[in-house]
């Protein structure tokens, strides 16, 4: 019979016990193996049917185990140590609170998606993995965050398979008083509530929950409240669910209610106003509007001027590639949810579209960008490595016409992973035996260092002693998972035994596991079926090969992908070697990558923006065998991985392409991966392949921690954020919106009228210094408002610069009788070769971050050109 109510009934801890519930209720213990280890002593058995879910295991321990706990005095000095511990964690001064100069006092962090612990469910892939890396990093670092996002009352979807492969969908319903959150109260003891207003004078109201990340907190909307009507309780039903406009309202309500619950949290708990705003993707993009609007009502300013102070203390975070990847919204939508009968009704409706709107060559006029939003916003962006920092100044590029791609105001920072969570215990046990247990939390969390050379101390035998042995744990993780899934799709246990041989602990054994959308190519490797065989079935150096993924719910070609793969795993002669796991999540990630030899990625280049799950691999000693695509482009050496060669030309048939990609990882497969592994040296074990573990855990393990790149964004994003917001107090902001508008309107008046140098013929000497002299025309500006500056550098065959260098022009004397000014400076012809220069005007003002931040550049024209010539042609 079904229930027609449900309760949540919380244990009554004995008093002895009481810092249990602190310990639970804190997200500090998904990383912290100590905690783990203590609710698992509480007791074991529950501990596993709970999923190493503390406040599940709580809620299920029977009373007279808690008695007998209460009287126990060795549990109880190991309770007390464990929650000194994180007393002391908490509240002890940590990385952020040493560093010298003037630091953001708090960051806000907004993200549609936070993966902290299997045990709480909001996340669907990457990008909520990086945000709750983000946070865990910056806890252990103590940097003053504050997480904001939306509780999903079914979070992502739960996958399974038919009988014949086809993913299944379920979405279980989570009940927030069965999760490691608790509600954000007033003082009066009641909810804490932010509201929005809807069209037609109606309301969408959202509860604060709160989730403790070691110093952090996570604070998570959510509108299944009883004062909303059905529509509006399932605002926050799914993650990434819905059509349009119910992914407005969520946007709507993660961006503006999540600056109202950010302002709530900090009144009610005394936390300081956070000077920067990071948002982590353009979902979270209305946060900028709600502070125009604050900053509108509470200091009097009007829209230009209230956007340069938001601007400053605002750092934007694109994570795609491609266009496909962005949210946009139809223009008369936006429009419909903002204004006189909506939300923020103070601002004219014509700004808040302008921001979003695709006003550039090749942009959908009619269409309102979250990402464009983003950048228009926000002062500081950045992509999520080198490469994709150079692919997102190419995809933007349009914001800032006149500009090469590489002047775009987008800078890059590298996305790490949190070791700690991802990292094995015995890996860690392993470190800790070598160099002890302080330093090497040390390593994992703050990093700093380059190198880890104490690995270099490990002898060759326990290395190869731990590879076996995790790949032994994965290969008994794989069996229970791979019977769970036969028996969703029907099986009986009669048919099963064949189970009981999938894989085994001394092959080769491979690990893909990500989402599936196509350009991730799930189905490479079957494109030779033959040829996958043979590696599979190899008599003396076989593979076995461990694949994870899910499928957009909406995605019925990346479902295809999936049931291709899975057919091939069923096929009797190989289903021992090639097993397909369904509901790839955390639980499943922290033993898979620790378990796998080799990590195989193999994106279509250049659109995986990072791609974190092999950095996750390689600091539990994985090597890397991928496209040179995002983080592996950068880092890639042949010490402790290999590159797949791409045919990633634009002529390239995608199927001929598919197929020359495909023959280059088997070509690598079979020639010099398995041979390597394979191999045995004089001590009968595999010594060359030892050595490249050793090479990826010393190089590239420092690179890849999440550490590292926290302290990268508080160093070259968050604290300049933090200056420049607080240099735009608001009569700055005036004074900024005032001078833009001018400069905007005089701009058509700015020219290079005469470009004129010393030297006069197409070739000159190395070392010689040719004096540049430029008339320009300025209208209306005066030489304080603009930078005239001479570019130099190597010229291609289309007379191109590359690597230009930039050299500012002093202006000589006044304005001419017209008007006109001139400019003069020494250039200096330091490289051979094909050499060139030109000379352009940018606007100039203190409180700009980028000569590029307006878009406008004044170039000589085609007459100015053949009067100044190409110099060494």
């Amino acid at each position: 019979m079904k229930a027609i109510r449900r309760f949540t009934v919380r244990p009554v801890l004995p008093d002895p016990l009481r810092p249990l519930s602190d310990l639970a209720r804190n997200l500090r213990w998904s990383w912290h193996a100590e905690t783990r280890d203590l609710f698992q002593s509480v007791d074991p058995e529950r501990w596993a049917a709970s999923g190493g879910d503390p406040v599940r295991l709580l809620g299920s321990v029977p009373p007279r185990r808690l008695a007998e706990l209460a009287e126990d005095r060795r549990f109880l000095r190991r309770l007390q140590s464990v929650a000194d511990d994180l007393h002391d964690y908490v509240s002890g001064e940590r990385w952020y609170q040493t560093q010298p100069g003037e630091l953001p006092a708090a960051v806000a962090y907004f993200s549609p998606e936070f993966g902290i612990t299997a045990a709480l469910p909001q996340y669907s892939g990457g990008l909520g993995i990086l945000a709750g890396d983000h946070l865990k990093a910056a806890s252990d670092l103590g940097v003053p965050l504050i997480g904001v996002g939306l509780l999903y009352r079914h979070g992502y979807f739960r996958q399974s398979l038919s009988r014949d492969g086809w993913q299944q969908e379920h979405y279980p319903v989570l009940d927030p008083n069965e999760l490691p959150v608790a509600l954000l109260r007033e003082e009066d003891g009641t909810p804490a509530q932010v509201s929005l207003a809807l069209p037609g004078g109606k309301q969408l109201h959202a509860r604060i929950w709160l989730a403790q990340v070691g110093r952090v907190p996570l604070l998570m909307l959510d509108s299944d409240v009883e004062e909303n009507d059905l529509g509006e309780r399932g605002v926050t039903d799914r993650l990434y669910g819905g059509g349009s406009e119910h992914r407005l309202l969520q946007e709507m309500l993660l961006g503006i209610g999540g600056v109202r619950a950010v302002r709530t949290y900090c009144r009610l708990t005394g936390h300081a106003a956070p000077e920067v705003f990071h948002t982590n993707e353009g979902h979270a993009g209305f946060l900028g509007l709600e502070r125009i609007a604050e900053l509108c009502a509470g200091e009097g300013l009007d829209f230009d001027a209230a956007l340069e102070s938001v601007r400053a203390g605002t750092v934007f975070t694109t994570h795609t590639p491609v266009p496909a990847g962005i949210d946009r919204f139809d223009r008369e939508l936006v429009a419909h949810h903002f204004g006189p009968d909506a939300e923020l009704p103070g601002i004219d409706v014509e700004h808040i579209l302008r921001l979003g709107m695709e006003t550039y060559p090749g942009g959908e006029p009619n269409l309102f960008n979250m990402a464009v939003m983003g950048l228009r916003l926000g002062q500081r962006a950045n992509g999520v490595s080198l490469l994709h920092g150079q692919v997102s100044r190419e995809m933007f590029s349009g914001l800032w016409p006149g500009f090469d791609p590489d002047e775009v105001p987008i800078t890059s920072v590298t996305n790490g992973v949190h070791a700690p969570t991802w990292v094995a215990p015995e890996v860690l046990r392993l470190g800790a035996r070598q160099i002890g247990a302080q330093r090497t939390e040390d390593a994992l969390t703050v990093g700093g260092s380059d190198r880890w050379d104490a690995v270099g101390e490990i002898p060759d035998q326990d290395i190869w002693e731990l590879r076996r042995d995790l790949r032994e744990q994965l290969v008994v993780e794989v069996r229970r998972r791979l019977r769970a899934s036969w028996r969703q799709r029907g099986a009986g246990s009669a048919e099963l035994g064949w189970i009981d041989g999938v894989l085994d602990p001394d092959v080769l054994t491979i690990g893909f596991a990500r989402r599936v959308p196509s350009y991730k190519r799930l189905t490479l490797m079957l494109r030779d079926r033959d040829r996958l065989m043979d590696l599979l079935l190899h008599p003396e150096r076989p593979i076995q090969i461990v694949v994870a993924g899910k499928a957009h719910p909406a995605d019925d070609g990346g479902k295809r992908l999936v049931q291709e793969l899975v057919r091939f795993a069923d096929d009797p002669r190989v289903r021992h070697r090639i097993v397909f796991l369904p509901d790839y999540g955390m639980a499943m990630a922290q033993k898979l990558y620790p378990g796998c030899d080799i990590w195989l990625n193999n994106p279509l280049r250049p659109l995986e923006a990072c791609g974190t799950s092999g950095m996750k691999a390689a600091l539990n000693g994985c090597l890397n065998l991928s496209v040179l695509d995002g983080w592996w482009d950068e880092w890639f050496q042949p010490d402790f991985g290999w590159a797949i060669p791409t045919a990633d030309g634009t002529g390239t048939d995608p199927d001929h392409r598919d197929d020359i990609e495909a023959a280059a990882l088997y070509d690598l497969l079979e020639q010099r991966v398995t041979p390597r592994f394979y191999e045995r040296g004089q001590g009968g074990l595999p010594d060359r392949w030892i050595e490249m573990v050793r090479q990826t855990l010393t190089l590239l393990g420092p690179k890849v921690l999440a550490g590292r790149m926290v302290r990268e964004y508080v160093e070259r994003l968050y604290t300049p954020a933090a200056h420049a917001h607080r240099a735009m107090e608001p009569a700055a902001a005036r004074e900024l919106a005032g001078w833009k508008a001018r400069v905007r309107s005089a701009w058509q008046s700015v020219t290079v009228d005469h470009v004129e140098t010393s030297v006069t013929t197409a070739t000159a000497e190395l070392g010689t210094t040719l004096g540049l002299r430029v008339r320009v025309g300025l209208g209306n500006l005066s030489p304080e408002d603009v930078d005239v500056q001479a570019l130099s550098g190597r010229v291609d065959e289309e007379d191109r610069i590359t690597d230009a260098l930039t050299l500012p022009l002093k202006p000589v004397g006044g304005p001419d009788a017209e008007g006109r000014w001139v400019y003069e400076g020494p250039l200096s012809l330091d490289r051979t070769g094909p050499f060139g220069y030109t000379v352009r005007i940018l606007p100039a003002h203190r409180l700009l971050a980028s000569g590029a931040e307006l878009g406008l550049v004044a170039v000589p024209a085609e007459e100015a050109v053949e009067a100044a010539g190409v110099l060494m042609r």
